[in-house]
């Protein structure tokens, strides 16, 4: 061979070479540096002239792009056909680079720049071409209609709405209200209109994802946690006895039964059994239960269904919150029994924050036998070519509860459908449905937070669904939020 091809050859090779591992080298490793750089023009540019991949779900297109020709370049905006239906979830893509939900954490998959060795390669040769370099798309779990169903019917409320697949952990709707358009963001004072959308309760921007950032007491939906310690620990079974005269003392104090809409002043029930004491939710009885089995015990089972640890999904991790006992705005962990008053926070009370998807994944643990699986909004990411770049596994997180608890919890949840705190919320005719109510306190008088957690079939759970809606006036969880969540349940059950 011809010395001088032969070095010609090896040269190009070096060439590719090198090529290969700078690009491997500032699309990977680098990637992060170069996008902290906001007023990195080059980079800006580059993003821009990337078929960004799309956002679809079930034939909705929830992002995808608009092809522009600006000064002989080619260049991409991002555009949000459905409007205001998932923007909190989905997120958005500027053209100055900024994003924020599904756009922010998967950016790498949806601009192509994941560390694929031959994606990078082509993406490589093709910017030497001159050719457009294409991302990657996303195909969600998420189920528009039932999307759009939970929005509807949290009808501008503050709130939100989180559905799963009971043994997958799949999520179907994660709706927050208030909701935006999210094709605002790039408009000339779109953000600022964007922030001032307050919904309801006014206390809270749009972009908020209710449902993974929203901290709200969970009120007695969090008697499914304790009720889960008290049985699964053995202190206790469904038909364990208590006397109830209307209150529990602690620490000196009354602590009262809740009202009810139809009645004046606090419920006493007398002699009842921890079943029925769950079935209408009666607090004294689980004042008592948390006074004997103590706070730290109540701590430990929640810690053990998700509480005190970020929960898992494909969102950015600082749109997620943690769920747990909170002072002056911080993350709580008493190290003493003596600082928790037990007997309020064995009904949801006393600091305890929650997040929906933690209260779904609750409801989901039980529905699924004592089995915890991680939430998920990504079904799979597919190649420009229709290649399969990834597709979701279900995982299982763990097992916070034995089997026979979860079938006692999910017997008790049955009652309060069937002649308890929800008997009157209406649910189709043989449908079997567990479910908890929450009316929490948030010391505004009778304005609380109203809860509803369920899943259904029982004998068979399919679906999970918990609800929250913030800040209503005699805001019971069975008035307010269970028939938003019996709406949800009969989309998903298609009746």
């Amino acid at each position: 061979m011809n010395k001088q091809i032969l070095h010609l050859s090896v040269f190009g090779l070096v060439l590719i070479g090198a090529l290969v591992v700078s690009t491997t080298y500032w699309q990977t490793w680098a990637v992060g540096d170069l996008a902290a750089r906001q007023g990195n023009a080059i980079t800006q540019v580059a993003r821009l002239t990337v078929d960004r991949g799309k956002i679809i779900s079930s034939g909705t297109v929830f992002a995808t792009n608009r092809r522009h020709r600006k000064h002989g370049l080619t260049i991409f905006t991002r555009r949000y056909p459905p409007r205001g239906l998932a923007p909190q979830v989905v997120g958005y893509a500027t053209k100055a680079g900024t994003t924020t939900g599904l756009e922010k954490s998967l950016d790498d998959y949806l601009t192509g720049a994941n560390t694929n060795l031959s994606n990078t390669l082509k993406q490589a040769l093709d910017k030497l071409g001159g050719q457009t370099v294409h991302g990657d798309d996303v195909t969600l779990t998420l189920r528009p209609a039932v999307q759009a169903l939970a929005l509807q019917q949290l009808a501008g409320r503050c709130g939100a709405v989180v559905a799963l697949d009971a043994k997958t952990g799949a999520v179907y709707a994660m709706a927050s209200s208030p909701t935006y358009d999210p094709n605002l963001i790039g408009k000339p004072g779109g953000y600022a209109r964007v922030l001032r959308i307050r919904g309801s309760c006014g206390d809270h921007t749009a972009l908020q994802n209710n449902a993974t950032a929203g901290l709200y007491p969970p009120g007695s939906t969090f008697k499914m946690v304790t009720a889960a310690a008290a049985l699964d620990s053995g202190a206790y079974t469904p038909s364990s006895t208590f006397s109830d005269p209307g209150f529990c003392i602690e620490y000196g104090q009354r602590v009262s039964n809740a009202g009810n809409p139809d009645q004046t002043g606090p419920e006493a029930f007398g002699n009842v059994s921890l079943a029925q004491g769950f079935e209408h939710s009666i607090n004294s009885v689980f004042c008592n239960v948390g006074k004997h089995i103590g706070g730290q015990e109540i701590l430990k089972y929640a810690k053990r269904f998700g509480f005190y640890s970020l929960p898992p999904l494909e969102t950015p991790p600082d749109e997620r919150r943690i769920s747990g006992l909170y002072k002056n705005g911080r993350l709580w962990d008493p190290r003493s029994a003596y600082q928790i008053d037990a007997g309020r926070l064995a009904f949801g009370q006393f600091n305890m924050l929650a997040t929906p998807l933690q209260m779904a994944m609750v409801g989901q643990t039980i529905a699924n036998r004592g089995n915890e699986m991680q939430p998920y909004l990504v079904d799979r990411i597919t190649a420009p070519d229709g290649s399969l770049v990834s597709k979701t596994t279900p995982q299982t997180l763990g097992r916070p509860i034995k089997p026979s608890t979860a079938a006692e919890l999910n017997q008790m949840m049955q009652l309060v459908v069937q002649g308890g705190t929800a008997a009157t919320v209406g649910f189709p005719p043989g449908l079997r449905v567990a479910g908890k109510t929450g009316t929490a306190e948030l010391g505004l008088g009778t304005v609380y937070d109203a809860w509803f957690v369920c899943f259904a079939p029982a004998d068979n759970p399919r679906y999970v669904v918990a609800v929250v809606v913030e800040k209503q006036p005699n805001g019971f969880g069975a008035s307010i939020s269970a028939p938003i969540a019996k709406a949800v349940l009969e989309k998903l059950l298609g009746r």
